[in-house]
């Protein structure tokens, strides 16, 4: 048999060989499908002989499936959302998962999901926080998983993999009043997304608990630009702030950029900074910054195995896992020296 004729076999060219029916080749390359082991072995030799691949395509259309899951994802100039999608995406081909990765314009979310489903995907990850409720639930309606990263949309809503948010902000609140500031601000993230509610509010009930209330606020909707605007607003007050938390690291660089640069102030002398993340940038900058964050990794496992399983069983139940947070002390923050 030529090269050519081997590469051209045919699962009826399989079942020949190894004396089974096609049926029992179809099952062998079937995952999940019973087989027994001997027939297995027989078709196993057969496919090697004639050097055949299951035709994926074909597979496919025969379980209404394509191995493809659906990706929306924004904000890309943010390091941490970078590193996501490709942890996910590696993660997913290495289950044997394409991806299709639609990053929309924040502006006209309402195009996307019917373009993503028109794709045929099996499933559908967002890591969009600012995603309309209606949008996801569009592509449930067809019977497909949807997954939510980092963004909770309540009990029985949608599928959520996120990270606590409230400890985060918790943690961060307490770091602060416990190394001995007294003026805490906050730069928020955009006031319309569940993270950002709820680290503002375990950063004020940790404040509340030692006696405090937040001293000045401003919204830097999560991007560097913004930031460096919220951090100028906040160290024109008389007395400034001593301490920034900001809700996400890309946030907090900016704020150390402002404050040293503008402002000549020393960190963590003058000002304490925290971000949220525990982005990679956090280990880079100078001074390093003190962070609180999820391991990105499990949440990325979570999510993904998540998806694969409903995927597999058509598991309808809506589930929600939280990643617990942990607080990394860098250099921008330390105990104050008492006057």
């Amino acid at each position: 048999m030529t090269k050519k004729q081997q590469t051209a076999a045919r699962s009826a060219d399989v079942a020949r060989l190894a004396g089974v029916s096609r049926s029992a080749v179809s099952r062998t390359f079937t995952e999940g499908a019973y087989v027994s082991d001997e027939t297995r072995r027989k078709v196993l030799e057969a496919a090697r002989m004639l050097n055949y691949s299951p035709n994926a395509i074909a597979r496919s259309l025969s379980k209404r499936a394509t191995g493809l899951v659906g990706i929306i994802a924004a904000d890309l100039y943010n390091p941490v959302h970078a590193q996501m999608l490709e942890a996910m995406s590696r993660s997913l081909q290495a289950r044997g998962f394409g991806i299709v990765l639609l990053v929309p314009d924040t502006s006209n979310f309402d195009e996307f999901i019917p373009r993503l489903l028109s794709y045929q995907v099996d499933a559908v990850i967002t890591t969009v926080a600012t995603l309309d409720t209606h949008l996801p639930l569009a592509a449930v309606q067809t019977g497909r998983p949807v997954v939510m990263m980092q963004q909770i949309l309540g009990a029985n809503v949608l599928n959520s993999v996120s990270s606590d948010d409230y400890g985060g902000g918790h943690a961060a609140g307490t770091l602060l009043c416990e190394t001995g500031h007294r003026r805490i601000a906050y730069i928020s993230g955009r006031s319309d997304t569940a993270n950002n509610r709820d680290r503002e509010r375990g950063l004020r009930d940790a404040l509340a608990a030692h006696g405090l209330a937040v001293y000045a606020q401003a919204n830097g909707l999560f991007t560097h630009e913004g930031a460096m605007t919220a951090t100028r607003q906040l160290l024109s007050l008389s007395p400034r702030p001593d301490a920034i938390f900001c809700a996400n690291d890309l946030m907090a660089l900016a704020a150390l950029q402002v404050s040293r640069g503008e402002f000549g102030m020393a960190v963590p002398d003058d000002l304490a900074i925290v971000g949220y993340d525990n982005s990679a940038p956090s280990m880079w900058s100078w001074p390093a910054l003190t962070s609180v964050g999820p391991d990105m990794a499990e949440m990325v496992s979570l999510t993904v195995d998540m998806v694969v399983r409903k995927i597999a069983t058509g598991d309808a139940t809506v589930e929600h896992q939280v990643v617990p947070v942990r607080m990394v002390e860098r250099q921008t923050t330390r105990e104050r020296p008492t006057a």
